[in-house]
């Protein structure tokens, strides 16, 4: 059984900083709802989440209980603030600045896996270094070349885990199945993919997510600002608010425990790759979603009576279909069912634009409330179905 492995304060404190990034996006896609300001929104999430997965994986192998680890990730939290505080300018003025933050991010995460793991690190470090030095360089650049080397960060980034995973495979096969002197082997990139707490990992990525569901009801007073509070505004806060809690809802109720049942019954030497497709590729989307919909809450919510602009519309509905999406891949890497009811809220999310555009945004908001709360019921009643015929059928065979 493994030994118990929870999520300590400076780590949720980490996550809180981090956190702010995200704030800071959603105020930069509500400040340029257009391809072009979504695009590089999806890039500077990408490449920061990977890191933050770095550092979840880290924490979860090398808990910061001294002084030296607790000091180099505070250090980090630093490191991610000067990101944050950069990401409204980093295809501009701040770009510099941004990568900077983000080489001291990447340095300090394997300075602190070195500490641990020793020179195995050395497999992903690099790659990460690369990534940081790609994303530095073009804040010296406007246009295509900064844009393309941002592209090449996530190259590096995507490739990475297959080439350790190579590596991995290869350490493993090549070590000997009896070693012929007793000791006390330095680890290798192999141990560190493995032996992932399974506990600590869910644990570790629900709590960033309740966090930022807090940052899309913060999304809601910021859109509110000076405006009198009417019925109106009361009402549409209540609808996003409703919204935001069928979405919590999917996940911490229905999926939460089976993630971390199905952690926990994959053997150590899997999870690495199981929890790259479940809590990053799958994450991106997810967390993705909840900032634009946070976006188009910011801009819908003083007009709830107007007709809507495709922006905040399309901000609205896609974000709620991006976090389906997500959630979607989600259960499907870890096994989890029934899709029906998410895939079919997913279409009808996105259905809701012309509502929007063509109607109110409140009309739209409503919408999007009761085809989420529709799906979260259906699916409560197949879940209790499904428990009564499992119970009838015990009791059938227990007599």
């Amino acid at each position: 059984m493994e030994t118990e492995h929870r999520v300590s304060t400076l780590e949720l404190f980490f996550d809180l900083v981090f956190v702010f990034t995200i704030t800071q996006l959603t105020v930069l896609l509500a400040d340029d709802l257009s391809p072009r300001g979504a695009g590089q929104v999806v890039l500077i999430f990408t490449v920061l989440f990977w890191m933050y997965g770095g550092y979840a994986h880290l924490t979860n192998q090398v808990p910061p209980d001294r002084t030296a680890r607790r000091v180099l990730l505070m250090l980090a939290m630093g490191a991610f603030l000067v990101c944050a505080l950069a990401v409204p300018t980093a295809f501009g003025a701040g770009g510099v600045a941004f990568g900077l933050g983000y080489l001291l991010v990447v340095v300090v995460h394997g300075v602190l896996f070195t500490q641990a793991h020793g020179r195995g690190v050395l497999w992903f470090a690099l790659p990460n270094v690369l990534c940081a030095l790609a994303v530095t360089a073009a804040g010296f650049f406007d246009g295509q070349p900064a844009w393309g080397l941002w592209l090449l960060a996530l190259l590096l980034q995507f490739v990475t885990p297959v080439v350790v995973q190579r590596v991995a495979a290869s350490g493993a096969a090549a070590e000997p199945e009896v070693p012929e002197v007793p000791e006390v082997p330095e680890q290798t990139v192999g141990d560190q993919l493995g032996g992932m707490n399974a506990a600590h990992l869910v644990e570790r990525h629900g709590l960033l997510l309740i966090i930022v569901f807090g940052e899309s009801v913060i999304a809601i007073g910021i859109g509110v600002g000076s405006l009198p509070l009417s019925a109106g505004i009361a009402g549409g806060a209540f609808l996003a608010l409703t919204i935001a809690s069928a979405m919590w809802w999917m996940y911490f109720v229905r999926d939460e425990g089976r993630a971390e049942e199905v952690f926990a019954q994959t053997p150590p030497d899997r999870r690495f790759k199981l929890a790259m497709a479940a809590y990053y590729y799958a994450f991106l989307p997810v967390l993705l979603g909840i900032a634009v919909f946070a976006a188009g809450v910011k801009k819908t919510i003083g007009h709830l009576g107007e007709h809507l602009h495709t922006g905040p519309a399309v901000a609205l509905a896609g974000g709620v279909a991006l976090y389906l999406a997500g959630n979607l891949v989600f259960r499907g890497v870890l096994g989890l069912g029934p899709a029906r009811y998410r895939a079919t809220a997913l279409v009808l999310a996105l259905a809701t634009v012309p509502v929007g555009t063509g109607w109110t945004g409140a009309g739209q908001l409503v919408a999007l409330a009761a085809v989420l709360v529709c799906a979260v019921v259906a699916e409560g009643g197949r879940s209790q179905a499904g428990q009564a015929r499992g119970t009838a059928t015990e009791s059938v065979t227990g007599s």
